[in-house]
């Protein structure tokens, strides 16, 4: 079965055993790439860039210059993706960042 090399980073203690994905590279097989599934969140004209950071900091995990590039990225860019793994867990961050306030939403990985 071939096989692909997948560049993730550490999402935090918070994503939960099936969303945690570690830093480096990681050679995974098509067929589990076929599942990955990635938390988008989107730019919106309600939260600030600041509240944003925080709620990547707090949900995440991340550490402040993870959470402030990422912010940075969905407001430059109009969207980061900022978890990816199994879909079950990419829906709960969804959801999670949806109580929040984020516009966020679920894709399967590899889309643009």
């Amino acid at each position: 079965m071939p096989t692909i090399t997948v560049d993730r980073l550490d999402h935090g203690a918070h994503a939960g055993a099936s969303g945690h994905v570690l830093p480096g590279s990681d050679t995974i097989d098509q067929a589990q790439q076929e599942r990955m599934w990635e938390t988008v969140v989107w730019d919106d004209p309600v939260n600030l860039m600041s509240y944003v950071s925080y709620v990547f900091r707090r949900h995440f995990g991340f550490d402040r210059e993870r959470a402030e590039k990422l912010m940075l990225q969905v407001h430059h860019r109009g969207s980061a993706v900022v978890a990816e793994g199994e879909r079950a867990a990419m829906e709960m961050h969804v959801e999670a960042l949806h109580e929040y306030g984020l516009w966020a939403t679920l894709q399967q990985g590899g889309q643009p």
